[in-house]
């Protein structure tokens, strides 16, 4: 396998250095297919900032802003601001559902999840669900959406046509990412203190199986490929990102990644997959169909652990929190044109 790309594209990383507030102490930056094309500052607090969701239709994304229990929305074709909707307590998810113009949000501090009309930016419903919620998944044939509660050992299942609770699914130990396959029709949830991806029927709500994933640490992180049926699991707690057979339950592949990896993405049209750390770096893999190539990890901002892609222009967009300055989306575009 592939382990770094060869060529000019390391330039990006030195300008980046020279943009203050921000910098960084690196060494030995590879090769990187990767280039900043601009930093717009961000409204509110110099506060940390979550999970990032993308309208591809309406050119918005929205941001979770956590420490200022807001959502920001950004208008990607105008690069700006548009909206602040407040009263998302310590929000942390953040999902957009396109049939239903509508985006859902987990407000952490309240242990809700918050719903929002993404036309007028009010809020509609808060439907309470478990212990610590954080990351969402959406079922569009069943109309649900499955929450990850965190602290609460649970997958809360909201029915988004009444916006209310379904269903509460439990799991045992800490809960990580939840992922929708829509191959199998089943959701995949990670259960990072268990070293187990948890397999539920969304029609039953009933634990199908709990695959175990052998080393794995910390697997919170998690991007399906349903195309091919594998599974990206991040864990946090040795930086490894564990390529996972959802056919044959098996581990096919495993990769170094940034530290403390947290959110991945995906660009559909190039077959990037991004997995951002709370370090700051983040590494990219290019994947044809179950062959997966590292494309290199690099520095790219200050707590660039979230992160969300547009697949037709093949911009990424990364809020960065800056403790000694102001908070600043980056966007990024790739250096060089793969495929």
């Amino acid at each position: 396998m592939t382990k770094d790309i060869p060529g000019s594209a390391q330039l990006w990383f030195c300008l980046l250095l020279l943009w203050a507030p921000f910098s960084a102490q690196a060494s030995e930056i590879p090769a990187w297919p990767l280039s900043t094309l601009q930093d717009i500052p961000l409204p509110g607090h110099s506060t940390r900032w979550d999970y990032v969701t993308f309208d591809p239709d309406s050119h918005q994304l929205f941001l979770a802003h956590l420490g200022d229990d807001t959502v920001v929305v950004f208008d990607t074709r105008e690069l700006r601001v548009i909206a602040t909707i407040p009263q998302v307590s310590q929000v942390h998810g953040v999902l957009y559902i396109p049939e239903l113009h509508r985006l859902y949000a987990s407000a952490t501090g309240t242990d809700e999840v918050v719903a929002i009309d993404s036309v007028s930016y009010q809020i509609i419903a808060r439907i309470p669900v478990g212990n610590h919620p954080d990351g969402l998944t959406y079922v569009p044939g069943e109309h649900e959406l499955f929450v990850s509660d965190e602290h609460g050992g649970t997958d809360t299942v909201i029915d988004v046509l009444s916006n209310t609770r379904r269903a509460t699914i439990p799991l045992q130990g800490q809960i990580g990412n939840s992922q929708y396959d829509s191959a199998s029709g089943h959701v995949f949830v990670n259960l990072q203190t268990l070293g187990q991806l948890a397999e539920i029927d969304p029609r039953s709500h009933q634990v199908l199986a709990r695959h175990p994933i052998p080393k794995a640490h910390g697997n919170h992180g998690l991007w399906i490929d349903s195309v091919h049926q594998l599974a990206f699991v991040a864990c946090s707690d040795d930086n490894t990102l564990i390529v996972f057979d959802l056919e044959n339950h098996r581990t096919i592949a495993t990769f170094p990644i940034a530290h403390d990896p947290d959110v991945l993405a995906y660009d559909s049209g190039l077959n990037w997959l991004y997995v951002a750390g709370e370090s700051g770096e983040v590494s990219l893999f290019q994947i044809h169909g179950r062959t997966v190539t590292p494309l290199g990890t690099a520095w790219l901002g200050p707590n660039a652990h979230s992160v969300a892609v547009d697949s037709d222009t093949h911009r990424a967009w990364f809020p960065l929190w800056n403790e000694k300055g102001p908070s600043v989306l980056r966007i990024t575009y790739p250096a060089t044109t793969l495929h």
